[in-house]
């Protein structure tokens, strides 16, 4: 049978590989050919196998990776209805059992092992959910994106491996493109460089979804002045977060202190002792009045956070009007900073509403910020 197939497709034919990660830009063919070599090539060889093409949610894994299948089946008159359990989202392809799962399926995402996992836009997943799928898949896994985000847990722990192979592809590798397409990505080059960079030329560009952005610095600058400390509670899973805050005009300074769990109230109340901490102010959750009694008892200037009515994104929404520097050695607080997100809903909305995780150091900023800057006489008159 005769197909039309792009350079994704010959990546696959060679790689031998256990894992082939195909980074690229809008249109690039990249998922189209991956289906491809499922449908003619790896089912072709095998027969019993369990295949699982996954995505984030269902509804974008049923407008996307699953209409190009079938599209692909009924366009090459091999679509056999009676193959097709739509109600399973499974399809039976030459003695292989393909099925269509989402993360919003955790019991089927922890259900039995498969032999080829192939994750659609795989940035999209934590690095919990890759696990959970890695682990239970045997021989081969495929996984595309749009690089998106400007750090994340692929670039880290997946492209790295010593068993992975990386391709990257634009449009440029797609000669199947009609003109007017190519016309309209190539019009982000003048209307939208970030655009441009990830879903023209493919390569990493700042998530729609990343909260902050901020600027390494080896040191706090002299002139800045300090704010004060913040401090977010944890204890068996979350890690009390310890920050200290400066600021020079509408440039905030960053330093981290404690990033660890397991931490009593005697065991904060001597890391702080050994900051050699007097009488500067430090802002920690008010949700936990007990240990910000204790501490006061100790002898530090603890004071309850600010918080009222939508509080959080009030806090954001003040720290996004300044610079936020971070120093080189915060490796926690550059970790969460890069990872704070908005939440999506099941169609890819961004909602206004941000991820309850990845978030202890950016709370901790924001008591720090949030009780003294929002005042509006801040920087009028000192506060004891």
């Amino acid at each position: 049978m005769r197909f039309d197939t792009n350079v994704v497709y010959e990546h696959l034919i060679n790689s031998d590989k256990k894992i082939t990660v195909e980074q690229g830009g809008t249109r690039s063919g990249k998922t189209y050919n991956i289906l491809l070599w499922i449908i003619f090539h790896y089912c072709a060889l095998n027969t019993g196998k369990i295949i699982t093409i996954c995505r984030k949610t269902y509804p974008a894994l049923r407008t996307s990776a699953m209409r190009d299948f079938v599209d692909i089946l009924r366009a090459k008159d091999i679509y056999r209805e009676e193959s097709h359990n739509k109600s399973a989202s499974e399809y039976r392809l030459r003695g292989n059992l393909i099925e269509f799962i989402s993360l919003d399926q955790p019991q089927k995402v922890r259900g039995r092992k498969r032999d080829l996992l192939f994750i659609n836009e795989a940035n999209e997943l934590y690095f919990e959910d890759w696990q959970q799928l890695i682990f239970r898949t045997q021989e081969k896994i495929i996984i595309d994106y749009n690089p998106s985000d400007e750090y994340h847990w692929i670039y880290d722990k997946v492209i790295t491996r010593d068993d992975a192979d990386f391709f990257k592809t634009t449009y440029k590798d797609n000669p199947y493109l009609e003109a007017s397409i190519v016309s309209e990505i190539e019009r982000l080059k003048g209307t939208d460089e970030q655009y441009w960079q990830i879903y023209g030329l493919g390569i990493r560009g700042a998530s729609k979804t990343t909260i902050f952005r901020f600027i390494e610095v080896e040191d706090i600058p002299e002139e800045a002045n300090f704010l004060s400390f913040g401090i977010d509670y944890g204890f068996t899973n979350d890690p009390t977060t310890i920050i200290g805050v400066w600021i020079k005009d509408y440039n905030l300074y960053v330093k981290e202190y404690l990033y660890q769990t397991m931490m009593t109230t005697i065991d904060i109340h001597r890391k702080l002792k050994s900051l050699n901490i007097d009488r500067e102010m430090i802002f920690a959750d008010s949700a936990e009045p007990r240990l910000n009694e204790e501490l006061r008892r100790m002898g530090w200037n603890i004071k309850p956070s600010l918080k009222g009515r939508d509080s959080v994104n009030a806090g954001i929404d003040l720290l996004k009007r300044h610079r936020i520097h971070i120093t080189k050695d915060s490796e926690n607080v550059k970790k969460e900073f890069r990872n704070y997100k908005w939440k999506e809903d099941r169609n890819g909305r961004v909602l206004n509403i941000p991820e309850d995780r990845e978030n202890h150091t950016t709370d901790a900023l924001r008591y720090a910020t949030y009780s003294l800057l929002s005042k509006p006489n801040f920087g009028k008159y000192a506060i004891q």
